[in-house]
């Protein structure tokens, strides 16, 4: 199990300004989070410094870009900030998220609970699905246009706290973690491989065995058809060669420290940030002009080397707001 480091991007954490407490720390949770048989190599720590840092001045700025909090409330809904009336159908559904959003109840029946105000980061997943409907042009009622409407979903609340600082803190250390599941899901891949292979090597193995020492047995019938020495002992090179290409067990963990390595000193090709605009009006149909109704929106959106694709940003909540929905 990971160790929760509470010093983990906490205090300053501005860009190439680090305690050598999170450096070391954050370098043990990347072996923690991964492998942590990667300690058995030697020099993994100078390895993994640079990698660390590089992953650590992304994450910082990743984070440290998002705009402040907007505010979650049914007051910003009906007069305030647009996107929150294109983030949620309607203010009952604003209200019915805040009273049943798992995150926040957890948070507020912890020791934090009776802050006065918490923050966290919403994240939604924006769909755009294709349709044929009706519009006007000018006082013309048109029919069969096609359009395109947008909507959100699967919203949540990610790392609420009861402060902006403490929040940007939790988010800087999930984005570091999430960099380290990409990287371990590539040793898992490697591992598999490892395993299919060498698996399949010694099942060539025994057949070539079998036919060395002259026939199948009583196996042919599920043998393959036309197979012999010549070409068992080519697929055999064949193994051979790409178990040498992911590892042998003599270099298994140094693969796994590079790949480590590899994710952490890239982090803008795993995880980055990017500012879209969207113009939408209050029936969720995307127009490609601003109007009254359909105000341009500038959203933020997380997005991973996975094809996962996510609008976030950062919200408040009054104590005041959460009494009301209890």
């Amino acid at each position: 199990m990971l160790r929760l480091f509470q010093s983990l991007f906490g205090g300053d954490t501005t860009a190439g300004n680090y305690p050598e407490s999170l450096v070391r720390e954050a370098i043990e949770r990347a072996v923690d989070g991964t492998d942590p048989w990667i300690r058995a190599v030697s020099g993994y720590k100078k390895k993994l410094r640079p990698a660390v840092l590089r992953a650590i001045d992304h994450v910082v700025a990743l984070v440290d870009g998002m705009p402040p909090p907007l505010e979650l409330s049914i007051e910003n809904y009906a007069d305030g900030d647009p996107r929150l009336r294109r983030f949620f159908i309607s203010a009952d559904e604003l209200q019915t998220f805040i009273a049943s959003e798992r995150n926040l109840a957890a948070f507020r029946k912890g020791p934090e609970g009776a802050s006065p105000r918490v923050v966290a980061m919403l994240a939604m997943e924006k769909q755009e699905r294709g349709n044929i409907g009706v519009d006007l042009s000018g006082d013309v009622v048109m029919r069969d246009v096609p359009q395109t409407t947008v909507s959100f979903e699967g919203h949540r609340l990610v790392a609420p706290s009861g402060s902006e600082a403490e929040t940007r803190r939790l988010l800087k250390r999930r984005a570091f973690d999430h960099l380290l599941s990409l990287a371990l899901g590539r040793i898992a891949i490697i591992k598999t491989e490892r395993v299919n292979l060498e698996r399949y090597r010694t099942l060539l193995q025994s057949k070539l065995n079998l036919l060395q020492r002259g026939g199948w047995g009583f196996d042919s019938a599920d043998s393959p058809e036309s197979m012999d020495e010549a070409k068992l002992e080519e697929m055999l090179g064949r193994i051979e060669k790409q178990l040498m290409e992911v590892g042998g067990d003599d270099r298994a963990l140094e693969a796994y420290l590079d790949i480590v390595a590899d994710v952490l000193s890239r982090p803008e090709e795993h995880l980055w940030s990017t500012r879209t605009t969207l113009i939408v009006d209050r029936l969720g149909i995307k127009r490609g002009e601003p109007a009254d109704d359909a105000p341009e929106l500038t959203l933020d959106e997380l997005c991973n080397a996975g094809g996962q694709r996510l609008i976030v940003s950062l919200v408040t909540l009054s104590d005041t707001q959460q009494q009301g929905n209890d």
